[in-house]
């Protein structure tokens, strides 16, 4: 089995050293998603909401690159900077993401994340064989 992967193009790929996603066989792992435009500049400093919506549409970026579907993630990771303040809007916006479909989740609070206005970090794991 050979692995995929795919890339934004943005300088940090290259800097860290990985990919946004890789696919192998079946499952797609994707990497921590954040809040950035196609030219990877960063978007919606001190705006919880506005991150976490861009994230999900770069976690939809991904998922599209692979044809794949929403309701194909059955695990998400979600990293948050001072969870307490936004667990609520964490909560409404991952619901409204997700509809009826309920992917297992994970969500950590953390002191940090790479960027220094970066609230949230969205991760997933995606099964290609599961009907959309």
């Amino acid at each position: 089995m050979e692995a995929d992967t795919y890339d934004f193009g943005v300088a940090w790929e290259g800097l860290y050293g990985y990919s946004q996603a890789l696919r192998a066989g079946d499952t797609l792992y994707i990497s921590g998603q954040l809040s950035h435009d196609e030219a990877g500049v960063f978007l919606g400093a001190g705006d919880f909401a506005v991150q976490t919506s861009t994230t999900f549409a770069n976690l939809d970026r991904v998922l599209k690159h692979y044809g794949a579907a929403r309701t194909q993630i059955v695990e998400t990771t979600v990293l948050v900077r001072d969870l307490r303040q936004h667990f609520d809007t964490l909560a409404r916006l991952h619901r409204e993401y997700f509809g009826e479909h309920r992917p297992t989740s994970t969500v950590m609070g953390v002191s940090d994340l790479a960027l220094p206005d970066q609230l949230v970090e969205i991760g997933a794991v995606v099964r290609l064989d599961l009907r959309p």
